[in-house]
């Protein structure tokens, strides 16, 4: 009986690697690309943080250019509520009464009360 023997010059390679085409870009140019959408991210909040502060700032310096307006309007108010409770002190009471023992000006306090209070 003849024995069985390979070919003349060998058997073909067995091809045991998988022959897919590659799909889409080298991972490289994936990771350049985040890379760029990052830093391009990174800059635009850098600058819209930047923007924010300079409002703040803007913000913070007019309110205190405002100050002295708001100060001389709250002035005006209490020197009117003085005289208005001069005036009716004097309705009431027929003369003006001194409250302190000196003639020191003390910045009264108003404060806001109920109507009706149900207690």
């Amino acid at each position: 009986m003849a024995q069985d023997l390979p070919p003349s010059g060998g058997y073909e390679p067995v091809q045991y690697k998988r022959n897919l085409p590659a799909r889409g870009f080298r991972p490289s140019y994936y990771l350049f690309a985040m890379g760029l959408i990052c830093t391009y991210g990174l800059y635009k909040t850098g600058k819209g943080i930047r923007e924010q502060n300079e409002l703040a700032r803007e913000k913070m310096w007019a309110r205190i250019h405002l100050i002295p307006m708001l100060q001389a309007e709250e002035d005006r108010d209490l020197v009117r509520r003085t005289w208005a409770d001069k005036a009716r002190e004097k309705e009431l009471m027929g003369g003006e009464s001194k409250v302190y023992h000196s003639d020191r000006f003390v910045r009264p306090t108003y404060t806001i009360t109920p109507k009706n209070v149900t207690k």
